[in-house]
């Protein structure tokens, strides 16, 4: 026998359907215009203008002795004494890529930085010297020459409108491995990490490690927006966590480079900090947008302008400062 079984509901409780706590609704966003971008294609035509840098400098002292009973300073001066600072010879790897067909490679300055010897490996094979044109450490950028024409190049975009989630690829040599190519999302823009005063780093998940530093970060369009330089790891390998320098930062250090061999730079003579929310409502602001100026230089351009202590620098030379961190960018670059 079947026998159909209601429930009632229990006493005290609803028969209503409960509200859910959250949202399934699909965001209203339109569908991509156009499709991903053609890696494959893009891979063929750059590469070759992707170049893997061999450098070798000398460096002197000597290594950290021990005692019998452990760390003693006295053994290490009877060695320094009859044996003298020892020499030893280190090679590096890098990457770097073509901007001129005169030969004209961009890097970035730590891949060379106190070398006695660089050498450009080319696609092609050719093995090449190369002579630092200059370089900077500020923005940890070179520029080299070697000794060829009619070679491949690899333009330069506009890191300015770069979208977080935009597809991106790198290019490089990690651990020597030649040509390597990664393809990844621009994970972030605009990040400070501490490596210098002109921080304006791109972050992205494309795969970047040792020897990949001083190759290109390609858009869709097959543009290098940025030069590849460091990586944020525990253990040495990508964690998906790697920074490229704007290209737009670049742009103006290599004019420079190639123009008189170094970069000079406006000086404002300012000290700032950001602008927090808090900062903002007791100064009766609208937004913590700016530069707070904590300190002026005495006969600064700062204090000839006027600038004083408490001061909030919202725009420099007809460019808006949203964050304190783009005061200094946007003052190097004044004439």
């Amino acid at each position: 026998m079947v026998t159909a079984v209601a429930l009632a509901p229990r006493f005290g409780f609803p028969t209503t359907t409960p509200t859910p706590l959250w949202n399934d609704r699909p965001l209203p966003v339109a569908p991509a215009p156009v499709q991903a971008p053609n890696w494959v294609e893009l891979a063929k035509q750059l590469k070759p203008a992707v170049v893997n840098i061999n450098t070798k400098r000398v460096e002197e002292g000597m290594p950290q002795l021990q005692g019998p009973m452990g760390r003693d300073d006295q053994f290490q001066q009877f060695f320094k004494q009859y044996f003298g600072n020892q020499r030893r010879t280190v090679r590096s790897l890098g990457s770097g890529f073509i901007i001129n067909p005169s030969g004209y490679v961009l890097t970035n300055n730590h891949v060379t930085d106190k070398a006695t010897e660089i050498h450009v490996k080319l696609a092609d094979g050719r093995e090449l010297s190369a002579t630092v044109v200059g370089r900077d450490p500020k923005t940890d950028l070179a520029l080299l020459k070697v000794d060829a024409t009619g070679l491949p190049v690899i333009p330069l975009g506009d890191s300015s409108g770069l979208q977080v989630g935009a597809p991106v690829m790198a290019i490089g040599n990690p651990f020597g491995l030649e040509q390597t190519v990664t393809t990844g999302i621009v994970s972030a823009t605009g990040r400070v990490i501490g490596e210098g005063p002109y921080d304006d780093f791109i972050q992205t998940d494309a795969s970047i490690n040792p020897g990949n530093s001083g190759g290109p970060l390609i858009n869709g369009q097959g543009q290098a927006i940025g030069v590849n330089t460091a990586i944020f790891s525990q253990s040495g390998g990508s964690v998906g966590i790697g920074f490229a320098i704007p290209v737009n930062v670049a742009k103006p250090v290599v004019t420079q480079l190639a123009q008189t061999g170094r970069v000079e730079r406006g000086w404002l003579g300012v000290s700032i900090q950001p602008v927090t929310p808090e900062l903002a409502k007791s100064f009766g602001l609208a937004s913590a947008q700016g530069a707070l100026v904590a300190s002026v230089v005495d006969g600064s351009p700062a204090q000839k302008a006027g600038l004083k202590r408490g001061d909030v620098i919202t725009e420099y030379n007809g460019r808006k400062v949203a964050r304190s961190e783009e005061l200094p960018r946007v003052v190097a670059e004044t004439p």
